[in-house]
């Protein structure tokens, strides 16, 4: 059963205007090494940084939880099997988190134009842990 959903879009400029700042300081705070890596091969990385960053954001949404609330978003990875297909990697409170409400499934699908990246999160969960949840 379905136990939570969340999206979120992300401006891209926005995103640039961060990196620009912030640069390296942004990145190793937000994002796991293998995610900079990745992004930082193609050939516009801020819409993958910003891509990354939505699904992070969708993860805790999902959950009923928001930036701040006790899960860092570096404990949250974007990973893309060898045929591209994301998969969120769960680390710290995040992964803990899961395995305390009964998660035994995320899905994540990641999407960007020129100017805004989004992704959706689903978590789906045992029956009695989604009926606890909603009691």
């Amino acid at each position: 059963m379905v136990y939570g959903t969340g999206i979120d879009l992300v401006d891209i400029d926005r995103l640039e205007k961060i990196l620009e700042k912030w640069d390296m300081r942004f990145l190793n705070k937000v994002y796991s090494p293998e995610e900079i890596g990745y992004c930082m091969k193609r050939a516009v990385p801020a819409i993958h940084f910003a891509a990354r960053f939505a699904a992070k954001e969708s993860f805790l949404k999902s959950l009923g939880m928001g930036l701040g609330m006790g899960i860092k978003l570096k404990e949250i990875e974007v990973r893309n099997d060898s045929q591209g297909q994301p998969s969120l990697n769960l680390y710290g409170k995040a992964e803990t988190i899961l395995r305390e409400r009964g998660i035994t499934t995320v899905h994540v699908s990641l999407s960007h134009s020129r100017s805004q990246a989004g992704a959706i999160v689903i978590l789906e969960g045992s029956d009695e842990q989604v009926d606890k949840r909603r009691s």
